[in-house]
């Protein structure tokens, strides 16, 4: 899955309400995986055939489970949510139904018990067909000639397969499915494997029956059906194809291009053949939260992540695309081939499939310098594990609303870090090789995360657990402390091992064995396992030379280093290569967080950019990103004028640079970077870019081909921020005749920047007017509270219980618990944090009460940070400007 973060944050908290694990995990074992359901009677494949009403909106179903008795007992225990089981039979024999709509199970009863060995199960049963995005819902849309039209789509992970069907809906009970559906008759029907047959039922519907597919878990069980087109290639020998509504499919070329370049590859890095018989790709339009979906052999997205026009797409959506496409097929192999064996090991399928797209986006788009960009995901994963509220990568999840608050930073960018710090600690052909002994062992079955450190020490002849574990089975991040000595012209480095932590009273002891490099212009690398135990020593020829831990910024670590260390790297700053830039940036900014160190040493450098010509976008994007931080704390203070001024100085070069307008011969990756820089720009109250913003949207507004595709978000960003009544009014139009999804989270980004009161008002209410797709309305919302200078605002209009009872409405049950505290996480205000934790959604669950518990702590902890930030930031500026 490849959730979209309703808003990055300058310090996203993450939290562990329960007590980490020991650093003690076995390999899979079906009998001692987690999970709610009991164990003595396993399914082995699903015959399942659903009738659907898209007028009524309701289906009736009727399913066949081959089942293993395991274990003598006279009742089964499934898992159901929101059906109503009306009849259910074991062999034939009738048995009592008792449903607990609450625990999400059916209890069937049966007047004897059941033997060991193969049975059949039968039930017949029926349920509703919604509009919120989850489980079996429909999706109404309109085409770009207006014309409105219905989709019905399917989304089960985590657990929602059991609203369009009984069964047992936890990972570690695979089975066999083949699924039958009646639909509309001028439907395109698509799910996990081919249609083996269609006949007519009466005069406007038909039977669709699809074939049987591999052994697999329920959540990977897919069906979209609706009025879709194809565009069809191969990858390799697969039939490889990209639905689209009708009309759009031709905006599926280039992900279509980008699987059949990246499915030869997977089989040939994985070892292990794509399986099944065809890949299908599905754009849903707009009302998808998921994001995307790794539905095996039947990947779904929301559409602005898997379609492209190059007239009208930004180069930005370009590049979302192919990452998507890359991370869902990853999870074909890992996630849908060999899946976690329970919740707790998600990061097995998120992590990996993170990584991976880095990796084959990477190699097929050299260019785009993918690995130093991975700095903006690294500092995100590591704002949130500095917390005292984070997480283990491995945590405990007891239960399904505790497993929907895993899909975070933790377990995407942390995954994907700590496996990137092994790969290059081993070496990638090592690390290749023991991916391809994991797969061939764990094909089809279930894992832990045990059994992948078991091959990768088999291929390696290293203890890659010992290693791995004390960064997946604890919480927190390394810190190296790097300190320096000249002794008879060499430079003795003693490396210390400590604790990262972020507004952390009592941080937990450290515990990593780190895979730590040293290197330098220059200098050869020099790596050594730093263990909590004792110092390590490195020695240098030489002294007086810049000395750099984490060189390409590969390990998962902060580094702190003494001010010789510190003033060398300094005055080789610009020959450090770009993620060496960044993760320099990146390790100070930190530090002045953590209280380690004070924020002009973070200003200084950057300080120092426009003179060096520093023009890499990974590092911009770093600066950049570290300004809006700042600027957020400096709402209300008497500096932050100063401070927007240095900020322009800052950035006005760079935009002299690149200019407004695209040249032909430009890099992509300074086509990216320029609508950075202006909206960055426009933040800052320059004027001469509101005014050409402004001008540019008004020639817009009369011929939208006038501005390329890339400057429209950042204009209507802009235009937006210090829009009056009448410009706001014309991007509400804009917003309302949008068709597609980018242009609709383009005009309603440009909204929720306002920064009139008066204006945040509407945009509130637009977010869940109906205009916002059900499945981004809570990312809305959040957008709002970011963008509008005034998150307090959006917090006291999305209390009102009437706006809540609307907005709630329109959410997916699993997104419920993270809709205030997505909202409240932007504000400095402890009565924020006090209302959030009084209210009764914080602890309506164990996921309700973790969201909660984030917002809260990152409340308090920005309002510390920003005092601080304020204090420095003022005496730093006066000096500046004398």
């Amino acid at each position: 899955m490849f959730p979209k973060p309703a808003i990055a944050v300058f310090l996203l908290a993450g939290t562990a309400l329960f007590p980490r694990p020991a650093l003690a995990e076995a390999p899979f074992d079906f009998a001692h995986t987690p999970g709610q359901l009991p164990k003595d009677v396993v399914p082995a494949a699903y015959r399942i055939e659903i009738v659907t009403d898209l007028k009524r909106l309701t289906l009736s179903g009727h399913e066949e489970i081959d089942v293993t008795v395991t274990a003598p007992t006279n009742s089964i225990t499934l898992n159901q949510a929101g059906l109503m089981l009306t009849s259910a039979t074991l062999d034939g024999v009738p048995a009592k139904i008792a449903q607990d709509d609450k625990d999400q199970t059916a209890t069937l009863t049966l007047p004897h018990p059941m033997a060991t060995g193969a049975h059949k199960l039968a039930i017949v049963y029926r349920g509703p067909i919604p509009a919120t995005p989850n489980g079996i819902y429909y999706d109404d849309y309109r085409t770009a000639n207006g014309k409105p039209h219905r989709m019905l789509v399917t989304q089960f992970e985590v657990a929602d397969a059991r609203r369009m069907f009984p069964g047992w809906d936890e990972p570690a009970f695979k089975a066999t499915f083949q699924l039958t559906a009646t639909l509309p008759a001028d439907y395109t029907a698509v799910s996990n494997m081919p249609i083996a047959s269609s006949t007519p039922v009466g005069a406007h519907a038909k039977r669709v029956v699809f074939g049987t597919s591999p052994r697999m878990s329920s959540y990977l069980l897919a069906l979209v059906a609706g009025d879709m087109k194809a565009v069809s290639g191969k990858g390799g020998d697969t039939p490889i194809h990209v639905y689209a509504p009708t009309g759009e499919q031709e905006q599926g070329r280039y992900a279509l291009g980008a699987a059949s370049q990246i499915l030869p590859y997977y089989n040939d890095y994985f070892g292990v053949a794509y399986p099944l018989p065809k890949l299908d790709l599905i754009a849903i339009p707009g009302n998808y939260e998921a994001g995307a979906m790794e539905n095996w052999g039947a990947i779904t997205f929301i559409d602005d992540d898997l379609l492209f026009d190059p007239k009208t797409s930004a180069p930005a959506t370009q590049e979302a695309v192919y990452v998507v496409v890359a991370h869902e097929m990853a999870h074909q192999w890992s996630g849908d081939l060999v899946t976690m064996g329970w919740w707790d090991n998600i990061w097995l399928n998120e992590g990996f499939a993170t990584w991976m797209e880095t990796k084959a986006t990477d190699h097929f788009n050299p260019t785009w310098q993918m690995w130093p960009r991975q700095h903006e995901e690294r500092e995100q994963a590591m704002a949130q594990d500095a917390h005292p509220t984070t997480h283990p990568i491995q945590q405990v999840i007891h239960d399904v609303s505790e497993a929907n608050t895993a899909f975070d930073r933790i377990s995407y960018e942390k995954g994907e870090m700590v496996i990137r710090m092994i790969e290059d600690w081993l070496g990638p052909d090592i690390f290749r090789d023991g991916m391809r002994a994991y797969m061939k062992a764990h094909a089809y079955g279930n894992t832990t995360s045990a059994d992948l450190w078991a091959a990768l020490a088999q291929v390696s002849h290293q203890d890659v657990a010992t290693v791995a574990r004390s960064f997946t089975e604890q919480p927190g991040i390394p810190l190296v402390t790097v300190g320096r000595a000249c002794d008879a012209g060499r430079t003795i480095l003693t490396l210390t091992e400590g604790r990262f932590a972020i507004s952390d009273p009592h941080p937990l002891p450290a515990r990593w064995n780190i895979p730590v490099t040293v290197a330098g212009p220059g200098v050869a690398a020099q790596r050594v396992i730093l263990t909590p135990d004792q110092p390590a020593h490195l020695t240098f020829a030489g002294c007086g030379q810049a000395l750099k831990a984490n060189p390409g910024e590969n390990g998962y670590y902060r580094t702190a280093y003494d001010s010789a260390s510190l003033t060398a790297l300094g005055k080789a700053f610009s020959q450090l290569n770009a993620a060496d830039r960044a993760n320099l940036l990146g390790d100070q900014y930190a530090l002045f967080q953590a209280g380690l160190a004070p924020l002009s040493t973070w200003l200084n450098l950057v300080a120092a950019l426009p003179a060096m010509h520093e023009d890499n976008i990974a590092v911009w994007q770093d600066t950049i990103g570290r300004l809006r931080d700042l600027d957020a704390m400096e709402r209300g203070n008497p500096s932050r004028p100063a401070f927007h001024a240095f900020a322009r100085a800052l950035l006005g070069p760079q935009l002299a640079r690149l200019g407004w307008t695209p040249r032909a011969d430009e890099s992509f990756l300074d086509t990216l970077l320029r609508p950075q820089v202006i909206s960055a720009l426009g933040l800052f109250d320059d004027p001469a870019v509101i005014s050409g913003a402004q001008a540019r949207f008004a020639a817009y507004v009369k011929d939208p081909a006038s501005l390329p595709p890339s400057l429209v978000d950042p204009v209507t960003r802009v235009v937006g921020q210090h829009a009056d009544a009448a410009t706001y009014a014309t991007l509400v139009r804009l917003l309302r005749a949008a068709t597609s999804t980018e242009d609709k989270l383009r005009f309603f980004g440009a909204l929720a920047s306002a920064r009139d009161p008066a204006l945040i008002r509407q945009t509130v209410q637009i977010a869940y007017s109906g205009v916002i797709p059900n499945g981004r309305v809570a990312h809305a919302l959040a957008w709002t509270a970011a963008g509008s200078d005034h998150p307090d605002l959006v917090w006291s209009l999305v209390q009102d219980p009437q706006a809540q009872k609307q907005i709630r409405a329109r959410l997916a049950p699993w997104s419920q618990s993270a809709l205030l505290p997505a909202i409240a996480s932007h504000s400095f205000n402890p009565d924020v944090a006090k209302a959030l934790a009084a209210d009764p959604s914080a602890t309506a669950s164990t996921g309700a009460r973790i969201e909660a518990h984030k917002a809260t702590d990152l409340i308090a902890a920005n309002a510390a940070i920003a005092a601080r930030a304020q204090a420095d930031l003022t005496p730093w500026l006066a000096a500046l400007s004398h």
